[in-house]
């Protein structure tokens, strides 16, 4: 029988001297030479590292496709805004494949003789510099001989010119730069037959596309698709719409001043003012001024002036007068709205964004509206922008509000007592 202490429980002895202590039986959960990974541990190791290669991909094949996912972008609103010409068409009986191919005719012809006839002014232009270089030269030196009492000639001055090394390596830069523009302008070109043919789908596929894009959605879901889609075709369309009014209005007034001043070039110079003042958003009306000023300095320095003159006033007038009554229905959003939304478009996706800002902040500005709940305001002095407790501005308001009363009883039918007509 095992010794006993006095509280009754068997003694421990200690272990003799030199013999080591029995092991501990391990804790449960702790970690031992004996102690296996967790099953989870590999499954989740091979899924990070998956989740990581796919994030990878994701954005190697994002940064590649940010050019045509531009042009589709591009393509869409292009689509957009000759979407109520198509339908129109596509109404009165023609097919709407085929409706399309007329409406991008049209307006293959309109770019094309536009850019013809900008073409023929600036290479007129360009041969009527180089035939005047030599009276310009003449006038510069006798300038400066005039000036700083010098003794320049023509001919010392161009073979001056001829041999310096500034035109050598300006000359061997553009040499090796002829290859770099040929590839942007080939580029250019296959930008626009991707951006041609993505809209074309589009526009003469429009029924198709929304039944697609319906057929995955639930019926509540479908409804506000097709609202969003309706308001982006009007918006878009509007906006365009607007733009080609105004440009082809602006455009016949520049055209009138610069043919009263006999400036060359008149017409292609008024449509060239009428397109970039307005579809270059924020800085299309001082580009589209500079080229006319130019060429009517050329013909009288005055007339430059005057042309800089009539671009500011008729600016002015189309701000105020204008483009509120045009855009009234269409693309109605504050000019302060306008300009931070080219801005942050430009921001996010350069001239593309800055194209299709108003359009897109236009639609986004209808489609909400839609379901933002308005109420009527109180009858505040702040809200007019007074300061409440000035003697001036409660007399004003108390003498305002009989007239305030009877406007609303008019909106209502009632008459100024409060009974309607006939009682």
């Amino acid at each position: 029988m095992a010794p006993t202490d006095e509280s009754g429980q068997t003694a421990q002895h200690a272990p003799p001297f030199g013999t080591p202590p029995p092991p501990r039986s391990p804790v449960r959960g702790a970690a031992g030479p004996s102690a296996r990974m967790p099953r989870w541990l590999p499954r989740a190791m091979v899924l990070a590292l998956g989740l990581v290669a796919v994030f990878q991909l994701g954005s190697w094949a994002f940064h590649e496709l940010t050019g045509l996912l531009l042009n589709v972008l591009i393509a869409f609103f292009l689509a957009l805004a000759i979407d109520p010409a198509v339908s129109r068409m596509a109404a009165l009986g023609m097919r709407r494949g085929f409706a399309t191919f007329l409406v991008f005719l049209a307006l293959t012809i309109a770019t094309a003789g536009f850019v013809t006839l900008l073409g023929s002014m600036l290479a007129g232009q360009i041969i009527k510099m180089i035939e005047g270089f030599p009276e310009y030269l003449d006038s510069v030196i006798n300038w400066v001989n005039t000036t700083f009492h010098t003794e320049l000639r023509r001919v010392d001055v161009q073979e001056e010119l001829l041999h310096s090394d500034w035109l050598r390596r300006y000359a061997q830069n553009s040499a090796a730069g002829v290859l770099d523009v040929s590839a942007q302008v080939l580029g250019g070109l296959f930008q626009m037959l991707t951006i041609t043919l993505f809209s074309f789908y589009f526009a003469a596929d429009g029924p198709r596309l929304r039944r697609t894009i319906c057929s995955v959605l639930p019926p509540a879901r479908q409804a506000e698709v097709l609202r969003a889609w309706e308001i982006a075709v009007d918006k878009t369309g509007g906006y365009l719409y607007s733009r080609g009014l105004m440009a082809l209005i602006s455009g016949i007034a520049h055209y009138v001043l610069l043919q009263a001043l006999e400036v060359p070039y008149a017409l292609v110079l008024g449509v060239w003012v009428g397109l970039v003042s307005q579809f270059i958003p924020t800085i299309g009306t001082y580009l589209a001024g500079a080229l006319p000023m130019l060429i009517a300095f050329t013909v009288d320095p005055w007339y430059a002036l005057w042309v800089l003159v009539f671009v500011v006033i008729y600016q002015q007038f189309e701000n105020y007068m204008l483009q509120p009554k045009l855009t009234a229905k269409t693309v109605d959003i504050h000019p302060a709205v306008a300009f931070g939304s080219v801005v942050a478009g430009t921001a996010l996706l350069g001239a593309v964004g800055a194209l299709i800002a108003i359009p897109a902040v236009a639609t986004l500005q209808a489609f909400l509206g839609a379901y933002v709940k308005r109420y009527a305001v109180t009858d505040d002095p702040r809200v007019h922008g007074h300061r409440r407790g000035d003697p001036v501005q409660g007399l004003l308001t108390r003498a305002r509000r009989p007239w305030a009363a009877r406007q609303r009883a008019a909106e209502a039918g009632e008459d100024p007592v409060g009974e309607r007509p006939g009682q």
